[in-house]
């Protein structure tokens, strides 16, 4: 069975289109021809280095065209791409990397000091490749990117060749735990992914239809990932631009600037943006209720939110800007993409946390059974079809999330949900985080959608606190908006007016900032510790 690899659909591209944008940050424009080049650069000095067939290659970078690159180098030489959260400290790193049997690691500059210290550690890793940042000069232990790249070669095909189980390794910490490398072939994540934007790549391998399309169909417009291409939103989401022949557009700054954003979606002419939730549209929203006429987007024809759940009234503010754009609420993870959606467009904006099923997906109780429409019954969402392999070398993790039902392996990587009379999923956030109050199981995404909706909340958590009388009560940390003042009984209040009445906050703990990581994930444990130190009480160990 022919399968997809993503260095022959990207060197077929650089074929068909080499002197079409691959890749643009800021002035920087990197042709098809170029990103490949470049890559088989990256892909002849790993091989010569000592790289075997699927050996690891971390990329410890920011947003930078280096960071497809080297990608791309890694799947032309047989290896493995692993990503690498760039604020993890050094036990982080030295776990991350050693877990992932790692031999190479592509880093920025900006790292130097950090790699430095713990290098010794690090004893598989046997090549450092530095990507000059403009923070200091190359260190001597390390290789310069650009030199790398630069290598005089013909296109590389590893004497090992690629294999229809090439695969691709993304680390994911989720909200619990150590972070967990969850396997994925590159005909699964190519089947399950890119064939978003075309049937053709749901399919078996057909590099000849794919020729067939650049040549008469070639790409018109460019994505831009808002979020880190260390995460899985923002990497997964440029491999249907690239495979697609499409350019993939990266903003210069480092961290989130909503004017940078506008400005580059306006002057590149991007026409597919994706973000992560209210993290990233409440500030768009922001600005253009502010300067309602400075920015046309008009070519912004759709917007994709993956990660967190994004709030009905924020899409509404948005489709007020340009209701021809299509704003589409995308519930997946690492592990299992497809588990849901919702579209909005036009006039209509869809509630918040309301998902349609994916088609291969279903809501299983824990009796084994599927939850029936409309029972109030909740359960976790699974899907079939497309999967990863599992979780590098963790056959435990891999048995409890990976499960055999029907006859078909499922991905259930921990999500609960509703399914309405009406066929419609709410989501209820991952068990794993649950609110146990007098015996009442909260989850509480549940509670912080609410909260977020109150026009004085820019963010919200909620978290299990310690009670003598219920066990445990919700305590919501919350972040106001600029310029706004939190009143405890008005949250409390609103909360109450939506839900049933155990599932509104007992107390109320202000904080300057949730402190959400770039995919929008927030840290339960450490906000949990904030709001017991507020409150004087002691979490139990």
């Amino acid at each position: 069975m022919p399968a997809w690899n993503f260095a022959t659909m990207w060197e077929l591209v650089a074929d068909v289109l080499p002197d079409a944008p691959a890749v643009i940050q800021g002035d920087r424009v990197v042709t098809w021809a170029e990103f490949d080049r470049h890559a088989d650069g990256i892909a002849r000095t790993l091989i010569d280095r000592g790289a075997t067939h699927q050996d690891k290659v971390a990329q410890y970078l920011y947003n930078c065209p280096e960071y497809l690159e080297s990608m791309f180098g890694a799947f032309k030489a047989g290896l493995v791409p692993v990503n690498t959260n760039y604020r993890y400290a050094g036990d982080e790193l030295v776990y991350l990397w050693d877990n992932a049997d790692a031999v190479c690691v592509v880093f920025h500059g900006a790292f130097t000091d950090r790699v430095e210290a713990i290098r010794d550690r690090l004893t598989k890793v046997t090549t450092w490749l530095w990507v000059d940042d403009g923070t200091g000069p190359c260190p001597e232990w390390a290789i310069s990117y650009t030199d790398a790249a630069a290598a005089r070669t013909e296109r590389v095909v590893p004497p090992w060749g690629r294999g229809e189980d090439d695969l691709l390794l993304m680390y994911t910490g989720g909200t619990t735990g150590m972070p967990k490398g969850v396997m994925w072939r590159q005909d699964s994540l190519t089947r399950a992914v890119v064939s978003a934007a075309n049937p053709l790549w749901a399919g078996d391998a057909d590099y000849d239809a794919m020729r067939q399309l650049l040549e008469t169909a070639p790409p018109d417009g460019a994505l831009l990932p808002g979020p880190p291409l260390m995460h899985g939103t923002g990497q997964f989401t440029t491999f249907i631009a690239l495979s697609g022949g499409g350019t993939v557009v990266l903003l210069p700054s480092r961290a989130f600037d909503v004017e940078e954003l506008l400005d580059t979606i306006e002057d590149r002419q991007v026409n597919s943006l994706i973000i992560v939730g209210d993290a990233f549209a409440k500030p768009i929203l922001r600005a253009l209720d502010g300067e309602p006429d400075r920015w046309d987007l008009s070519g912004l024809a759709m917007v994709t939110s993956s990660g967190v759940m994004w709030s009905g009234p924020v899409k509404q503010g948005l489709l007020r800007h340009n209701p021809n754009m299509m704003l589409i609420d995308v519930f997946s993870s690492s592990e299992a993409l497809g588990l849901g959606a919702s579209v909005s467009m036009g006039d209509t904006a869809e509630q918040t946390a309301k998902f349609r099923l994916g088609e291969t997906a279903r809501v299983i109780g824990d009796d084994g059974r599927d939850v029936e429409p409309g029972s109030g019954q909740t359960g976790r969402v699974a899907v079939r079809g497309h999967t990863p392999v599992g979780y590098y070398k963790d056959p435990e993790k891999s048995a409890a999330t990976f499960l055999l039902i029907d006859g078909d392996t499922y991905s259930v990587p921990g999500d609960y949900a509703r399914i309405e009379a009406d066929g419609s999923l709410t989501l209820l956030g991952r068990g794993s985080v649950c609110i146990n109050t007098g015996g009442e199981k909260v989850y509480p995404e549940e509670v912080e959608e609410i909260l977020k909706e109150h026009p004085s909340v820019q963010d919200a958590v909620a978290v299990g606190t310690p009670d003598d009388k219920f066990g445990e009560v919700i305590t919501a940390v919350i972040e106001a908006t600029p310029g706004a003042t939190l009143n405890e009984d008005e949250l409390v209040a609103w909360v109450k007016s939506r839900l049933a009445s155990f599932k509104a906050p007992k107390h109320v703990v202000p904080i300057t900032t949730i402190g959400r990581a770039p995919n929008g994930k927030v840290d339960y444990k450490r906000l949990k510790g904030y709001a017991a130190d507020q409150l004087g009480v002691t979490l139990s160990s």
